[in-house]
Parts: structure tokens; sequence; C-alpha cells
């Protein structure tokens, strides 16, 4: 697919401090591609498979919403799937590796959607999961849900996970080899305010997608002044994200785990 396809995800990418955070760690606990059978599942408007596959190997693609499944296709073509919750169409042991992102919160039957990674997953394989970091006693999630940032307007039916719940979740199948969390304090409020600045453009736009935040072409040619704006103010985001540093010592609101399929258990 040319380029051209995808510049307007791209750019808006470059202008977001908080998925270019995502992405790195995705890199950053990603196998080389290459030569490998790939999934991506979750992976908002498509700009993060758009990315990955520009990492090399062979690449399917799937989410939970047909807004972003159609924005999924238009920026990398073919071998994207629509599902619905915890079952895929992929058959048994398919995939090398599997990057979930911002997915789990968004099904009802989590339990059932980790049994079908183990099944998909080759023995040996690596799954990449991207959660919402449960804090129940953050003040600051509190102020989120009293503005309308509920966790039912971005479509969560569970606030979060912690590291240990999602190794209970996982089961024997798996081996968690790493758990980080990030994008802390500073980059929470951040994403506070343009979630909000959201909420209010889609008030006037309609029903949201069961994916919360889907920010597509359509949106982007909608409301380009709010666009651009953000691209005026992301110098000052990027600085203000910088200082998470400082509270080195406290966890951030996103969790993203790396686990390895174990041989010979069957699913």
């Amino acid at each position: 697919m040319p380029s051209s396809e995808a510049d307007w995800a791209v750019a808006l990418f470059r202008r977001s401090v908080l998925k270019q955070a995502k992405f790195r760690w995705i890199e950053t606990l990603l196998d080389e591609p290459t030569g490998k059978t790939n999934l991506d599942i979750g992976a908002d408007n498509g700009v993060i498979s758009y990315l990955l596959r520009q990492r090399g190997g062979r690449w399917y693609s799937a989410d939970l919403d047909e807004r972003a499944v159609n924005s999924i296709r238009q920026l990398v073509g073919d071998n994207v799937y629509q599902l619905d919750g915890a079952q895929t169409p992929f058959p048994d042991q398919e995939f090398d590796q599997v990057v979930v992102v911002d997915y789990l919160e968004h099904i009802i039957d989590d339990a059932r959607f980790a049994k079908e990674l183990e099944r998909i997953v080759k023995a040996g394989g690596r799954v990449i999961i991207n959660v919402p970091h449960l804090k129940p006693a953050s003040l600051l999630n509190r102020f989120r849900h009293a503005i309308g940032l509920t966790d039912e307007w971005h479509g969560h039916l569970r606030p979060g996970y912690t590291a240990e719940g999602l190794r209970v979740l996982l089961g024997s199948g798996f081996t968690m080899e790493r758990a980080v969390t990030y994008s802390r304090t500073f980059s929470e409020l951040i994403d506070t305010g343009l979630n909000g600045l959201y909420l209010r453009m889609q008030k006037k736009d309609g029903p949201i997608s069961r994916k919360g935040t889907v920010v597509t072409q359509n949106d982007l040619r909608k409301h380009r002044k709010q666009f651009v704006l953000l691209s005026l103010l992301y110098p000052v985001l990027w600085a203000v994200s910088k200082l998470d540093a400082l509270l080195w010592f406290r966890p951030g609101y996103k969790l993203i785990i790396l686990a390895r399929r174990q041989p010979g258990i069957a699913p």
C-alpha cells in the first residue's frame, strides 16, 4: 500500500506522546518479526498495525469495532479481521507472536480470550499485552470519571488490570517474563485533557465507537482546526510528559507485559 495512504495517521501519531510511549514499549518487547507470522489485535485507528508491518514479517490485524477495522484496512490493506469478543478465526498454533493493544478491557469474557491466545500462539511464542493499569486509589482517575471520562465512555467493561491479575488470567499455558507500567501522572494529565476535548467533539458527532477514542481520517477532516491546535501544542505536551521522570517511584497508568507460550501444554 502506498505510504501516502497512512500519512495522516503517522502525522497524528507523531503528535501523540501517549501513542509514542505505547509503541516504544511494544517495540522493546517485540521479537524480530522478520520470517515470522505475527498478529496485532486492538491497534486503535491502525497506525500501530501500520508501523508494526514496517518491521517486516507476515502480519495479520484484528479489532472489535467496525470503525476501527475499516480504519486499519485503510492503512494496511489486507489480512484485517473484525472480531466479536473472545473468539478469533485463526488456526491452532498459527502465530509466533501476538500483540494485544487495549483490547482485554473491552470484551466480556477475557478468560476465554486468554485461552484463545493459548490456542493460536505457537509453543515458545510471545504474547505482548497492553492494558490500563488498575489503580483504584487514584485521585486523577476519580477526576476523569467526574468529567465524563468513565469506563463506560471508553468502552471498558473493567477498569484495568494488575500484573498479577494478568498472570492469573493467562494461566499455566504462559510464563510472564516482564511487566512494566509506564506513562505516569503528567502523561495521564495530558491524556485526560485530550480525551476531554475528544468527548466534547463526540457529543456533536454522535455515539462513540465500542473502542472509545478512535480517531479516523474522517475525524481529522471534520475537526481540522482542533488537530492543527494539537500540532502547535505538541512541544509543550512533550515537555510536560518528560516530567514523569520526576515520579519514577510511582506506577504508571498503563501496563504492558510480555509472556511466553509454554511448550507441551494443550489449551
